[in-house]
């Protein structure tokens, strides 16, 4: 409880739940977070989203990130007024240069000459000149002396920029790593401490996300963002004042036009941000689909619907593309627009500037340069400084959600030390008028007064139907949830008032769908309880009947269970279960349907060891299965979330209530057996996962959380037909077992170093393949390229036109100077114009053929993955999540070789070669000297361009080990809470932070340089060419015009470089991706579904014949499955597969289905070898049903449809189907009818219901072959028996092949195969088999195994 609880007496079992008092501080925290909630609930989304002041992001920083900040701070405010100095001596340089130049132009005419350093006539007396104003100093100006004067100011400047640089990046950098690490930890510090409530309204993806994004969008908005955007203003504002300073005229003329330039900076991030979002949900959608078709690909292949699929992710690429091309578009329109403005801005500001230097002389050329370039370099910094504040925007965002997670004081605190612990512990549990709703869904009651005794050392079973409040129950004991009203008592002690640790360490819990961490079956089991020792892990595999299976495994208690217990079948899962529940020692044990899951046989191993462990525990059992519930102390009865009746089995069988109904639902239709054979059967046929078959609402917010576990065993299966077969990912324990430091055995190491190597390295794709897929859009791409080398070249010709008006300044003749000014400012004008429309057709013509090129990658890849055979999907590289992003980033980065790349590629050669070969042609002394810098100039661009990209990569990789403990600690919260296991991964996940941490704090370091580096490197450039360009004009006569026309083409066109190396990378990625879809496109599956090869003929009767066939998992070769599996069957006849777990029998129907093909032996259809047949007609004539149907993202129809596709199904068939699989009368209850959507996965649908769309999906598509393989094992009984007469009026006419754990539904099958060890011990009729007493007549009569 928030705040502290006082326990008072208990007079009443009240409803007003007096039990306990609650501090004010817990009172209030209550209102304020339902008043919030309300709040929440109203608010708009937008304002929603940020709640924190820029400075409460740095709420965790202690002194010395403080002081940190505040030098980092310092460092950049300097470093911002580096550039506005360096534009004073410029202008001083340039006034030098220009003075030079008259003084010669005026000692050129012969008439005067220079005398005392004054300009004089010749032939004037002193006098005269005096009167005629010829003051002209000249011999005073040294120009070398001079220009070494000025290299000394920009190398110094240089030298303090990288120093300056380095301090402030780094220093804000360091101290936003040590900030972050702080935030990580308390924030999952604070999400492991939560309630389980609180689970159940946020989803762990969503948290899982707010870890890793989230997080890091608040590292980007403290770190080294905010030193950058002192920079950037500081310099925006030094650079006005120094215009202002200096010219104020001109200032305001040039201030007058630069909103403009703002304008389209603003919009043009807008736009492209908008586009981009669409652009993104839009692929996020075909990503969708992407993921849904390969997370099911075994249901597709049976079905043949890869076509389809091949349309439907399509349909959902063209609208991406649609706005991937206006973004090109937008992009082209607005970069034009800016570069139109900035040229006639030059215009404007060098015509009216130079008016102000000639007309009335108030400037020298100098200061016209200063005034013009600080303005400029103001507006584009400023420019620059809003980049950050998006960042800081998502930053705050971001701290919002987290922050208030940080701050939010859980109701049911695990980690807190105050409550009770008892002395002694009986085990007497009480409900007392409990009333309880689930936080996720206030509106719905699940448990109604409910006041039930569980005496101890007895073992108490409820029953009930799904949804009647039994699960609810149990989480109550543990106080998952607290109750709404009444209380749960633990020997008369209110359990809210006790100690929340010590509580949970009495209890031990065995799950209907155990969870299991990705480690050691001994880590496993160890995590029951901290410092247990081997014997006592040992002891508990005994007790729990696991010791054997282990001791046979290679590694023993070392094995890798799997991500989700994975590599385990059901059984062993279970009994690692229940050993890590008994190595508690419990004085509680809860029992949650702990064998429903189960096969008979792996069911009777385990119910002995759940019998012989609850002697002298306090149980509390909830089964569907009698044969579990039988031989309890006391049943209660569960109805609408109350206990309606109590007693022993016969008791309440008498009473006719509840029970009765179970019980003959369960044991009707089974007199044909004998008594022995029916009493087993009946406790067999009870309901099986039944949990998760609701009426919706009442129990679905407990599901809710359990999906996500159960969807990862399904995942891998024909929507888990083949519980032995595709479990086991070889590779999964590699790649996605816990890093190294949770405990991994040196075996398991050289597994995962093995897996890892298998990735086969792939070889750099030829450009001209890729360019070929693109060939069809050689229009566009050609038009492009020449509107890129048309920009390319306009760079260069301002260098020219700049260095012209300086050379305008220096003409003696007035008139020939404003001629030669308007001149020039009407060339600036036209290249403005012209660049607008090249850079709309660079745009467009580019994001265009870009664009139609990762479509139709995109494309070919899906329909390329959708082709390949069933086995190449069991290869953990290939796994769906895998899969859809590497369809995704692949065809998305192949556009780096191709589209706007050539377009920049094109823009900077043509950049630099105009540049160079203007260079050359002015003065090529001076450009050798200037073309030394040029390296590293454009390392200095490629520089900072790479920095960025690769240090979020790094960061991603170092974070994924702690992501994958996060993610795995959230997924299986309930189990963790229940073993009371949060502060471990707690601090296996800070264990995780270090490496992340200490690489932050070096990248600060490699940051800081590689930036001050980039900064400097052009003062030095500037400094070396302007001394060397005093000499050349000095001793070589070379005009000072041309020294700045050489260094400002250079200089401009170096930055280019930088711009086209920073390209590399992406080039680079471009062909590695080529080259892996181009592998995916070659690579030529062994059981091809698009060849048209293979035999069809029109009428298949369906007879089937397996003759010795062998086979293996490809995944792994080293068990064999089928050992010679040898049985047929006629057409119209049943044949029923029996045996136990992992006997071969799910693998015979995938050989059937042609999903592998047997290694050595045949399948015959009709007489003909399946793998002659043609693989499309084989499958259109097999329908499937399986233990847990696969149902898309769509109306119950188009699932129905699915069925065939082959043709276009008509409603008609899809009614007359439904009607036969006894599902058309609950459609039609629904509100939208056959429109209503199923929910992803089918998750708003309960099993019976998903079952009968699944049956009808079979029959929809009239097959010859109907597979069932357990399509009834999940269901409680009387969906059960519905399901049960859907498929037997499926059956009528058509060959059938069964598989299932129930004896009531194969027993009138025509042969019923025993299977074992791949192969068929025994097959006859039911009578037959009985009679010959062997293995079917054991498993039928006793459940024992088959070996």
């Amino acid at each position: 409880m928030p705040g502290s609880v006082k326990l008072r007496s208990f007079k009443k079992y009240g409803h007003q739940n007096s039990a306990y008092e609650m501090s004010d501080e817990g009172k209030e925290s209550v209102n304020l977070r339902s008043l919030f909630f309300i709040i929440h609930r109203k608010k708009s989304k937008e304002e929603d989203a940020i709640r924190i002041g820029f400075f409460q992001l740095f709420r965790f920083a202690g002194w010395q990130e403080v002081l940190m900040m505040l030098l980092g701070s310092l460092c950049a405010i300097l470093h911002g007024s580096a550039q506005p100095l360096i534009l004073l001596i410029f202008g001083l340089l340039t006034d030098t240069f220009v003075e030079y130049d008259i003084e010669l132009q005026e000692l050129q005419d012969s008439a005067k000459h220079c005398v005392n350093n004054t300009i004089q006539y010749r032939n004037l007396s002193t006098e005269e000149n005096f009167s005629l104003n010829m003051t002209r100093k000249c011999g005073v100006l040294d120009i070398e002396y001079e220009m070494t004067y000025f290299a000394y100011y920009y190398a110094g400047i240089g030298i303090a920029v990288f120093l300056l640089g380095y301090c402030q990046i780094s220093l804000w950098v360091t101290a936003a790593a040590r900030q972050i690490q702080i935030i990580r930890k308390l924030y999952f510090r604070k999400v492991m401490r939560m309630e389980i409530g609180w689970f159940d309204c946020n989803s762990v993806g969503e948290l899982n996300t707010r870890m890793s994004d989230d997080i890091n969008k608040i590292n980007d908005a403290i770190a080294d963002q905010v030193g950058i955007f002192l920079q950037r203003f500081t310099t925006f504002v030094c650079g006005f004042l120094l215009g202002f300073v200096k010219g104020w005229k001109l200032t305001l003329v040039i201030v007058a036009t630069s909103p403009l330039i703002g304008l389209a900076a603003a919009l043009m991030a807008l736009f492209v941000a908008k586009l981009t979002g669409r652009e993104l949900q839009a692929y996020a959608k075909a990503g969708a689909v992407a993921d849904e078709v390969l997370a099911s690909i075994r249901t597709v292949a049976a079905f043949g619907g890869e076509k389809k699929e091949v349309e439907r992710y399509d349909r959902n690429l063209i609208t991406a593309h649609r706005w991937g091309i206006r973004k090109g578009l937008i992009m082209g329109l607005f970069t034009g627009y800016l570069w139109l403005i900035i040229f006639l801005c030059y215009a404007l500001a060098f015509w009216y500037g130079s008016s102000l230097v000639v007309g009335t002389n108030e400037y020298t050329p100098g200061t016209l340069l200063q005034v013009f370039f600080g303005v400029l370099v103001a507006a584009l910094n400023l420019g620059q400084a809003t980049p950050c504040l998006e960042a800081f925007a998502s930053g705050r965002g971001a701290a919002t959600l987290i922050f208030e997670t940080i701050d939010r004081v859980p109701e049911i605190d695990c980690m807190s030390e105050t409550g009770y612990k008892l002395d002694r512990v009986k085990g007497d549990i009480d409900f007392h008028n409990v009333t309880f709703y689930y936080p996720s869904r206030p509106d719905v009651k699940i448990l109604d007064q409910l006041t039930v005794a569980v005496k101890s050392g007895e073992t108490t079973a409820f029953v009930g139907a799904s949804g009647a409040g039994k699960s609810t129950a149990v989480q109550l004991i543990q106080r998952f949830y607290d109750p709404k009203e009444g209380m749960v008592t633990l020997d008369g002690h209110d359990i809210r008032g006790l100690n929340i640790q010590w509580l949970r360490s009495l209890i031990g819990i065995v799950e209907q769908e155990p969870v299991l961490f990705a480690t050691t079956i001994g880590e496993n089991i160890r995590f029951g309880r901290p410092g247990v020792s081997m014997e006592e892990i040992v002891k508990a595999a005994k007790e729990a009947n696991a010791y054997n299976f282990i001791m046979d495994l290679p590694q023993k208690f070392d094995t890798l269970v799997g991500e989700g217990g994975g590599q385990m079948s059901g059984g062993q899962k279970q009994r690692i279960a229940i050993a890590r529940a008994l190595v508690r020692n419990p004085k509680i044990l809860l029992l949650d349907m702990a064998t429903s899951a189960l096969d008979n046989e792996s069911e009777a191993v385990v119910q002995e060891a759940l019998d012989n462990v609850r002697l002298g525990r306090t149980t509390i059992s909830i089964a569907h299965r009698l044969s579990t519930v039988k031989n309890a102390d006391v049943i209660v009865g569960f109805e609408h979330g109350r206990a309606v009746e109590r007693g022993k089995h016969e008791e309440l069988l008498e009473r006719k209530g509840v029970y009765f109904t179970l019980v003959t639902l369960q044991s009707q239709g089974d007199k044909a057996l004998n008594q022995k054979a029916q009493q087993m059967a009946m406790e067999d046929k009870g309901a099986q996962v039944n949990n998760r078959n609701q009426n919706l609402s009442r129990a679905d917010s407990y599901h809710s959380s359990l999906r996500a576990s159960i969807r990862q065993r399904s995942r891998s299966q024909l929507s888990s037909v083949i519980p032995e077969a595709s479990v086991p990912i070889t590779g999964e324990l590699g790649l996605r077992s816990y890093p190294e430091s949770f405990i991994l055995r040196d075996d398991a190491k050289e597994l995962i170093t093995a897996t890892e190597e298998k990735e086969e390295p792939v070889k750099a794709a030829p450009v001209a393949r890729i360019l070929k897929y693109n060939a069809s859009e050689w229009p566009y791409m050609l038009f492009g390229s020449i509107g890129a080398a048309v920009n390319g070249g306009v760079n260069p010709m301002y260098s020219l036109l700049f260095s012209q008006i300086l050379a305008t300044f220096s003409m003696p003749d007035a008139e020939v100077q404003r001629q030669e000014i308007n001149r020039i400012c009407l060339f600036f004008v036209i290249i403005g114009m012209v660049s607008f429309f090249t850079h709309i057709l660079q745009g467009y013509a580019f994001s265009k053929s870009g664009e139609l090129l990762t479509r139709r990658l995109r494309r070919m890849g899906f329909e390329a993955i959708l082709g390949q055979e069933v086995g190449w999907f069991d290869d953990h590289r290939n796994s769906p999540g895998a899969l859809t992003t590497r369809l995704a980033t692949d065809a998305s980065q192949v556009q780096g070789a191709t589209g706007s790349q050539i377009g920049m590629i094109v823009n900077s050669l043509t950049n630099i070669g105009v540049a160079i070969i203007i260079s050359f042609y002015f003065s090529w002394k001076l450009t050798l000297v200037i073309l030394c810098f040029l390296p590293f100039l454009a390392m200095s661009g490629g520089f900072q361009a790479k920095l960025l990209t690769g240090f979020a990569k790094q960061d991603k990789q170092a974070m994924e080990a702690a992501g994958q403990i996060s993610g795995e600690a959230l997924n299986n919260i309930r189990t963790i809470a229940g073993l009371g296991k949060e502060m471990t991964f707690v601090e296996m996940y800070e264990a995780q932070l270090d490496a992340p941490y200490t690489a932050a704090l070096k990248k600060a370091k490699v940051y800081g340089a590689c930036y001050g580096f980039a900064q400097c490197v052009i003062f030095m450039a500037n400094s070396a060419s302007y001394r060397f360009g005093g000499y050349l004009v000095r001793q070589e006569g070379l005009h000072f015009s041309l020294v700045f026309r050489v260094i400002s083409a250079i200089v401009t066109s170096g930055t280019a470089l930088g711009r086209a190396s920073s390209y590399t990378p992406d080039y680079a990625k471009a062909k590695i991706s080529a080259a892996r879809l181009f592998q995916l496109l070659d690579r030529v599956p062994k059981i091809s579904v698009y060849s048209e090869a293979g035999e069809k003929w029109p009428d298949l009767k369906g007879e089937i014949e397996f003759i010795d066939c062998k086979f293996t998992y490809p995944t792994r070769p080293d068990i064999r499955v089928l050992n010679g599996l040898n049985v047929s069957v006629k057409p119209g006849q049943t044949l029923a597969f029996v045996g136990s777990s992992g006997c071969g029998k799910s693998t015979s129907i995938q050989l059937l289905e042609r999903f592998y093909d047997p290694e050595d032996g045949r399948v015959l259809i009709d007489g003909q070898s399946s793998t002659k047949i043609n693989v499309a007609f084989l499958r259109s004539k097999i329908g499937i049903v399986s233990q847990e149907p696969i149902l898309f993202d769509c109306s119950i129809a188009d699932n129905i449809k699915y069925g065939d596709n082959q043709r276009e199904v008509s409603m008609d068939d899809v009614i007359a189907a439904a009607k036969k699989a006894q599902l058309h009368d609950f459609v039609m209850s629904l509100p939208e009818g056959y429109n209503t959507n199923v929910g992803a996965q089918g998750s708003q649908l309960s099993r019976g219901q998903k079952q009968r769309i699944a049956i009808a999906r079979a029959i929809v598509r009239d097959p010859k072959i109907l597979l069932l393989d357990e399509a009834t094992s999940a269901l409680d009984t009387e969906s059960e028996k519905t399901v049960q007469e859907a498929l037997d009026k499926a059956r009528e006419g058509r060959t059938c092949i069964v598989i299932a754990h129930r004896l009531s539904t194969i027993q009138n099958s025509d042969i019923i195969a025993v299977m074992s060890r791949g192969y068929v011990i025994e097959k006859g009729t039911h009578d037959q088999l009985m009679a010959l007493e062997g293995a079917y007549y054991k498993l039928v009569t006793t459940g024992a195994p088959i070996s």
